[in-house]
């Protein structure tokens, strides 16, 4: 099954202080890409099939439950708000006003408080756009956090310096006691850092890496330089519009850009060559399918990928074929 869900997030949400599990974090996540703009009072469902259908994961009923009874509860925390009155001040909220496991039929279904709902709803021009595939396939919760944040300043190629103590807290490793789950930055560094790293630029739409900063002889502060890279599987968005004069028709924006993304990879420039499989919303779905075998191992290329994928194309003749008269 082929989809490209693109999720919206405030950014308010996405620099939040917040702990969720990574099984907490891919129903958020899910439920994110459900919303609809004119329905903040709204019911909303998360199916779980389909959720297991694009993570990939079997979940377990009973820590399902357990995952929706802890959202209800965990709270949000979002710095430098200003509020009514104008002033600066730190605002502690909680996400749903209900959440039900409806039991034996693999729905959830939440109600929002009406105090996120501004943060939901009403995104106007402040906000993280990231795919959903690319979120529920890393396997780790700090990861799945520091995705949604690079990809905040992934038009700029570059975070700003974040503090090392503040990152901590932001993605949860810090509690209210100040007591951190990762204390050696040693360990910090090699299992939230290096390995959200290894995970976002195995599965997701970003390459990402880091750049520590010193004060004395500790680490301080840490950026994030962030580039795009062409996904493996590219899914058609639900209700997607295509702009026309763009993608051809049956094909997601998102899954246009990934093929340029994916020809400059393979270094196929030539314009005639390029053109002709941009225009074609059948060569496309084939270089989506391609990149796809290609990763998974289905398909084994050690040399010239790009001569073999236009042979596949049928825009290159095959080594020791001549070409008709």
């Amino acid at each position: 099954m082929e989809t490209d869900i693109q999720v919206r997030q405030h950014n308010a949400i996405t620099n939040a202080r917040y702990e969720y599990s990574e099984l907490q974090l891919d129903i958020f996540l899910y439920l994110l890409s459900r919303l609809r703009k004119n329905q903040p009072d709204g019911v909303y469902e998360v199916s779980v099939i389909e959720m297991s259908k694009l993570t990939g994961k079997k979940y377990d009923y009973q820590k399902l439950r357990l995952a929706t009874e802890g959202m209800g509860s965990r709270m949000f925390e979002i710095p430098n708000e200003t509020d009514k009155k104008g002033r600066q001040v730190w605002r502690q909220m909680w996400m749903f006003d209900r959440v039900d496991y409806i039991h034996g039929t693999g729905v959830i279904e939440v109600e929002f408080t009406r105090t996120i709902q501004p943060y939901l709803f009403d995104l106007k021009a402040t906000f993280t756009s990231f795919q959903l595939y690319s979120a529920l396939r890393l396997g780790s919760k700090h990861a799945k956090r520091i995705y949604t944040l690079c990809n905040q300043w992934k038009d700029r190629g570059q975070t700003p310096e974040y503090i090392i103590e503040d990152l901590k807290r932001m993605i949860g490793l810090v509690n209210e006691k100040g007591e951190e789950e990762y204390g050696p930055f040693s360990m910090f560094r090699k299992r939230v850092l290096d390995e959200s790293v290894k995970q976002i630029n195995q599965h997701t739409d970003l390459q990402i890496n880091y750049t520590l900063r010193k004060q004395g002889r500790s680490f301080k502060s840490i950026i994030f330089d962030v580039k795009a890279q062409p996904l493996s599987i590219a899914l058609p968005v639900e209700d997607e519009l295509v702009k026309a004069g763009t993608a051809p028709i049956g094909i997601s924006e998102n899954q246009y850009q990934n093929t340029r993304l994916l020809l400059e990879k393979w270094n196929i420039k030539r314009a005639d060559v390029v053109n002709q499989i941009m225009n074609s919303a059948e060569l496309i779905q084939e270089v989506n399918k391609f990149a796809y075998e290609l990763q998974t191992g289905k398909v084994k290329v050690e040399k010239n990928v790009a001569g073999y994928l236009l042979t596949r194309l049928g825009l290159k003749q095959p080594k020791g074929k001549e070409k008709d008269a």
